[in-house]
């Protein structure tokens, strides 16, 4: 077997920056400007998780060897399932590839407490088909663990490039239901399976708890070629409460005014939050309670002024997408999050908050015609 990690640095998708050190290489969904501005280990977390993130390959190759260390949190009670990985051998999606080898870090909600599980150097084998025959292979990244590739071997004698780029960049920014940890396989993100039918190249810039109208974020979208751009809002800033109404429409504009600024024209979808039925009419911050479900801190109603629920959400960014179209953005749209994941779905909404993997699956049904199909806004 030969080494090929270089080579493959070359045939990575869905990344914004790959980082290495002397055991091996990380593919950050953000710049290390931003992480080292931002200083928050959460957002550096999420960014190494490489939820969309693949390679993309032409090879002769009968099978391809992965040697990866694999960080997992979990809170604590919550069943410990292994890391997928995803095989697409010239468009077939094949079984995920299963790994129980991964650190655990067991996040207690309620005391903040961590139990940090080391785990080892997991190798995953990835069944190609026959040598010598070149085909196209993508292999897609775990949507619910930070991953470092430490090497990449395939056998001696074959050969590997980067396969041709033939299919328009679709830019989606979001949450932790874009990033969809929940997700039973990698290529079941509604984001994946949305840009897999619609014949899509993916960058999903969805990152978990850290979608906040930020800056960086938008001048990032700005300079990346896309052909459609979609943006996931709101749900983390009544989670954190992170931005008052003020300041949300303010931020809104800004952001969409720095994206403009590299898209003047570029089709850009605003959706809207799905059911979060703790913050509906009821403004963040959440959290995680020792049941497992997500609520609302209760707080006296004079300090609540100006505080967002999902729903004040959802009627501002509909108001200031209407603004934008009538200012001439016509290429600026809104879909009600809603329409995607709503009320009589909540069967699907285990914890209050996140989808499971029929949600995830129901709302890629859902979004590909209404954003991709023949009336669709980023066809």
């Amino acid at each position: 077997m030969q080494s090929v990690l270089k080579g493959v640095l070359a045939c990575v998708a869905g990344s914004v920056e790959t980082t290495a050190d002397a055991t091996g290489v990380i593919f950050h969904r953000s710049s290390s400007t931003t992480r080292a501005r931002l200083g928050d280990l959460a957002f550096d977390f999420m960014s190494a998780v490489p939820s969309g993130v693949r390679i993309e390959a032409l090879t002769d190759a009968s099978i391809m060897e992965v040697d990866v260390e694999l960080t997992k949190i979990l809170m604590p009670g919550t069943p410990v399932t292994g890391t997928a990985f995803d095989l697409v051998v010239d468009g077939d999606l094949r079984e995920p590839v299963i790994t129980e080898q991964q650190t655990l870090i067991l996040l207690d909600p309620v005391t903040g407490g961590t139990d940090f599980r080391p785990g080892g150097l997991a190798t995953l084998r990835f069944e190609l088909g026959e040598g010598g025959q070149e085909r196209r292979i993508g292999i897609w990244f775990p949507a619910a663990a930070t991953l470092k590739v430490l090497d990449v071997r395939i056998p001696g004698g074959a050969s590997l490039r980067p396969a041709p780029v033939d299919e328009p960049l679709w830019v989606h920014h979001g949450s932790s239901i874009s990033q969809c940890s929940e997700a039973d396989r990698p290529t079941g993100t509604w984001p994946a399976l949305v840009a897999r039918a619609a014949g899509r190249s993916l960058l999903n810039l969805g990152l978990g708890g850290q979608c906040h109208l930020d800056q960086f974020v938008a001048r990032t979208i700005r300079d990346l070629p896309a052909t459609a751009i979609s943006l996931e809002l709101g749900i983390n800033v009544v989670n954190a409460d992170s931005l008052r109404e003020r300041a949300f429409t303010s931020a809104f504009h800004g952001f969409l005014d720095t994206v403009r600024d590299g898209h003047p024209t570029t089709p850009i979808l605003i959706v809207t939050p799905i059911l979060c039925p703790a913050a509906e009419n009821h403004p963040g911050p959440t959290h995680v309670g020792g049941d497992h479900q997500v609520h609302v801190v209760e707080r006296p109603a004079d300090l609540a002024t100006g505080a967002l629920t999902l729903t004040r959400v959802r009627e501002l960014l509909s108001q200031h997408v209407d603004v934008r179209r009538k200012e001439g953005d016509t290429h600026l749209h809104v879909l009600d999050g809603l329409a995607l994941f709503g009320p009589d779905d909540i069967a699907d909404l285990p914890d209050g908050l996140h989808p499971n993997a029929d949600g995830y699956r129901r709302m890629a049904e859902r979004f590909l015609p209404l954003a991709f199909g023949n009336e669709g806004p980023l066809r």
